[in-house]
């Protein structure tokens, strides 16, 4: 952890506020592009609708209600760190201009579902990504997988798959965001997050002593389950993923977690529009940006 970059690492520990995932890509691209208002046949082709999916991010990272004081850090697509902002990199000017820490998707994808899990496609150029990573000051990845049904062989093998690649992450010297999802319509949620917390407890217990992870889970069926978690020495902080939750829903039940803050995406972005002017895209903004933050640092009791 020594070659990480000690105010980025001191953010991430006791930082106010919440992580924004702007990391949507290829395949939910155009789902998201349309809940942002624009339609598929506005566009056409790869090229333009990242071009697109690019401006709405810098929107959003541009606009003055987007700040340090309630966003810690930022997930990034690879494809949107290569890009710049106003003649910077975009991790560099989150950092930079924003105080707000960067960091990367690095999974390729999920694969066919086995064993009740959705393992992550293979990532034979992991180390290459990270290297490229750390020359954009990035601090850290994400990577997700699924969890589906309570299936110990799957659970088990999905949570030691996070692992070894956060191992390869933390090797290149970034931090890993270890994200096994268990998916908010699975018919036995609360099973699958008890052999899940299980397996995570063993491989944060077999880590070394310098390696550090954050984790990324669904919010838990039963509030403050991931408490030990929270505490663990080797975490240095458990954020959720909204899931699928519209915003409201998703706000009030992170509320009722201790010490568990957002990452969320979808739920963020709720609300905004190509079409709307920048005055009304800033209040729309301001209002879910607030909302999230408050779920994040004022908890129920």
């Amino acid at each position: 952890m020594t070659n990480l970059n000690p105010q980025m690492l001191e953010r991430m520990r006791t930082g106010q506020g919440f992580i924004a995932a702007l990391d949507q890509s290829g395949g939910s691209t155009p789902k998201a592009l349309k809940l942002y208002g624009i339609e598929e046949n506005e566009y056409s082709g790869e090229a333009a609708m990242f071009d697109l999916m690019h401006a709405m991010r810098t929107r959003m990272i541009k606009s003055s209600v987007f700040n340090s004081n309630r966003i810690l850090a930022v997930i990034l697509f690879e494809m949107t760190m290569l890009r710049q902002i106003d003649g910077m990199g975009s991790a560099e000017f989150l950092w930079q201009k924003k105080g707000i820490v960067p960091f990367l998707k690095t999974d390729n994808g999920l694969a066919a579902e086995a064993d009740g899990v959705q393992l992550m496609k293979p990532v034979p150029e992991l180390a290459d990504r990270v290297a490229l990573g750390v020359s954009h000051s990035v601090f850290g990845t994400k990577m997700r997988s699924v969890i589906k049904a309570a299936n110990e062989k799957g659970i088990e093998a999905n949570v030691a798959q996070q692992f070894e690649m956060g191992k390869v992450v933390l090797k290149g010297g970034m931090v890993p965001i270890i994200e096994p999802e268990v998916d908010i319509k699975s018919a036995n949620k609360a099973e699958c997050e008890v052999i899940l917390k299980k397996n995570i407890l063993a491989q944060l217990d077999a880590l070394s002593a310098d390696q550090k992870v954050m984790l990324k889970l669904t919010i838990p069926t039963v509030a403050n389950f991931y408490e030990d978690l929270i505490k663990h020495p080797k975490v240095i902080r458990v954020v959720a993923l909204s899931g699928g939750y519209a915003r409201d829903e998703a706000n009030a039940l992170l509320a009722k977690n201790r010490g568990m803050i957002a990452s969320f995406s979808r739920a963020l972005a709720e609300g905004l529009s190509a079409k709307q002017s920048d005055a009304e895209f800033d209040a729309v903004f301001d209002k879910s940006i607030g909302s999230i933050f408050d779920a994040s640092t004022k908890k129920a009791s």
